[in-house]
């Protein structure tokens, strides 16, 4: 058996079949062949890279649409933010006028100028930066998606706080009056997404404000941080996930070192986040107590 045409050219990267079947690098029997693999329309890579969302982002912004800027969840994939779009989400780059329009199944660009400095070159294309991606972002996600996502950037140090809410207030334009609302929602501080939905929760409820990421100290000596806190009460509120651990015994201690210092704690599951209303009732009836 012949083995299948690896030309070194177009190894580690994205082609355009017709374009290697023009230059005498492919015939078009080994561009249909087991050596590559279709990614778009015209469109191959070598067989055996791992076809995720990143890979079908930078192949349609070097090859399919030249000169387009990876943008909104394709960007914050790129970013690190790996769950945000999978291989079956379409790709979503920005390009301005002058950029040839196409339509290709799995991929919406979005004809837009992008203000100077918003992008910059990372992993071989052109990229929203990560504040730029975000404020996209905040601007078309649900209110409390968009939350989750601020504080998970702004925790994950893509930003600073400050360095959103200036961006915020300087966006204008569609979605505007919708990404100061998230921005001004975010806090930065949640260990998860689900600390922050249930932070919203909270915030949302006639229950007083607690404190996040509150640091409990007893006779002067660190106790434990919690999530959420009311000090004047000594209860804290505790997302029960971060708890399922291999650390099973050092978080007993944890907890047994609060209720030494007085304090109660109440755990939240993912459960208890459908039932917001129970939830509160729950938490009220301990400030209470």
């Amino acid at each position: 058996m012949i083995a299948p045409r690896r030309p070194p050219e177009l190894e580690r990267r994205f082609f355009r079949g017709s374009w290697a079947v023009a230059r005498g690098l492919l015939t078009r029997d080994d561009v249909r062949g087991p050596a590559w693999q279709r990614l778009f329309p015209d469109v191959f890579a070598p067989a055996g890279i791992e076809v995720d969302h990143a890979l079908l982002a930078r192949a349609a912004a070097s090859v399919l649409v030249p000169g387009s800027v990876v943008s909104g969840r394709s960007a914050a994939v790129l970013w690190g933010m790996d769950d945000l779009a999978g291989p079956t989400d379409p790709v979503e780059l920005t390009a301005g006028v002058t950029v040839g329009r196409s339509r290709v199944a799995g991929v919406r660009v979005r004809r837009r100028t992008l203000p100077p400095g918003s992008c910059t070159r990372h992993r071989g294309v052109l990229i929203t930066r990560r504040l730029c991606t975000a404020v996209d972002l905040a601007a078309v996600l649900p209110h409390v998606e968009a939350v989750v996502l601020l504080d998970r950037a702004v925790d994950t140090g893509w930003f600073s706080l400050h360095e959103l809410r200036d961006a915020a207030g300087r966006a204008v334009g569609r979605g505007s009056a919708q990404v100061r609302r998230a921005v001004a929602a975010a806090d930065g501080l949640a260990g998860s997404p689900q600390e922050t939905r249930l932070r919203l929760v909270l915030l949302g409820s006639s229950l007083p404000p607690p404190t996040a990421q509150f640091t409990v100290r007893h006779d002067g000596r660190f106790v434990a941080r919690t999530d959420f806190a009311w000090p004047e009460r000594k209860l804290a509120l505790e997302y029960e996930g971060k708890w399922h651990t291999t650390q099973v015994a050092a978080d007993r201690r944890r907890i047994e070192a609060l209720q030494a210092a007085g304090w109660r704690v109440l755990f939240v599951t993912a459960a208890d986040l459908h039932h917001p209303v129970e939830l509160v009732a729950r938490i009220a009836a301990a400030l209470a107590a």
